[in-house]
């Protein structure tokens, strides 16, 4: 459904700060190679605590946070080949989440049937995807496609967000292209006008036009003159519950939103620009080049974005009942979007008679 781009005062839905996720999708949980064979690490997915490990094998696998015997984080245990023992008493689950051993037992007794609840995972575009929902449908949904990713004429940048805030908020700040005021002082982007806006069942998909000028913007391909003033196109799509940006050929960002909890969100961010360098110039520099514009240029943006994602949290938690008013139809229809769509969820599970932890 095409929508109407007219900035108009409208009130803000503060139910979508309460709003949980639906859950029967893939959600990014983690850079790959930052677990290594043979070690564990806690995750916190929208309040389910999961020990993520990797096998001596190298393969990865997901289990509650929680030791069926008498409940000790798992996480705190060690990895064992292909298992995970609880450090409190070493009973041994393998990535099923069956117990297959206990070393006090006698071999010849029978095991109890305990089990951790496992959840599915996979790894792609180095990064570690976890399915917190109905694990049978796992297999049926479909992971995000980057097809940028391993284009050797492209620089890709990861950077990582930690917020103390709802993922909507965090969603709210990557839809209002409006806020390049922010980043006036780092040469962002200002002048923007949303030109087109469009709302599915599966999407809301926006594209503004936008302007640059500076140094960065020329060594980007932004424009040819650091001096000059270039407007552009910037597509925006969010697909539930990852987003997709795209500017003309010259950059595009895939944001992977982790939710932990109501008032706090992660993400894993992959950045791809089209750097103006002969191929052999840019593989050599590669290595400098992407830790440069990660702390100096990508970091700083993120920094300015979180410390006002934070604010609006804390004032929402502070008094939940103050209205506010958006003139932006695109953050609108994106909360909409995002209260549908866990109401769907919401509505399917209860039909269904399944228990949820959306």
């Amino acid at each position: 459904m095409e929508l109407a781009t007219t900035l108009t005062t409208q009130t803000v839905r503060n139910a979508i700060r309460e709003v949980g996720i639906d859950p029967n999708h893939w959600y990014a949980v983690g850079w790959s190679d930052s677990l290594k064979p043979g070690r564990v690490a806690p995750v916190v997915l929208w309040n389910q605590a999961i020990a993520l490990y990797r096998a001596t094998d190298g393969q990865l696998h997901a289990l509650e946070d929680v030791c069926p015997h008498r409940g000790i984080a798992l996480h705190k245990g060690k990895v064992r080949g292909c298992t995970l023992a609880c450090a409190y008493h070493g009973w041994e689950f393998d990535g099923t989440g069956a117990c297959v051993g206990i070393p006090y037992l006698p071999p010849d007794q029978k095991l109890p049937p305990a089990r951790a609840r496992s959840y599915p995972v996979r790894e792609k575009y180095g990064v570690m995807w976890l399915f917190p929902g109905d694990g049978e449908l796992a297999a049926t949904t479909p992971l995000l496609d980057i097809p940028e990713y391993g284009q050797a004429n492209l620089l890709m940048i990861p950077i990582t967000g930690h917020f103390k805030a709802h993922f909507s908020i965090c969603n709210e700040n990557a839809m209002d292209v409006f806020h390049g005021f922010l980043h006036q002082e780092l040469q962002g982007w200002f002048d923007p006008v949303l030109i087109h806006l469009k709302e599915t069942e599966d999407a809301v998909v926006a594209a503004y036009n936008v302007s640059y000028k500076g140094r960065m913007a020329k060594f980007l391909g932004l424009s040819q003159d650091a001096r000059a003033v270039t407007t552009l196109p910037i597509s925006i799509e969010y697909r539930y519950p990852n987003y997709f940006t795209s500017l003309q050929g010259i950059s595009s960002l895939y944001l992977l939103r982790s939710p932990v909890g109501l008032q706090e969100s992660r993400s894993f961010a992959l950045f791809f620009f089209r750097v103006k360098l002969p191929q052999w110039l840019l593989d050599l520099v590669r290595p400098m080049l992407v830790p440069v514009l990660q702390r100096f240029f990508l970091q700083r943006f993120l920094a300015q974005d979180v410390e006002m994602m934070e604010s609006e949290q804390r004032t929402y938690t502070q008094d939940p009942t103050r209205r506010y008013l958006e003139i932006n139809p695109a953050i609108i229809a994106l909360q909409r979007f995002t209260v549908r769509q866990y109401e769907k969820y919401r509505a399917q599970t209860a039909k269904s008679g399944r228990s949820t932890n959306g």
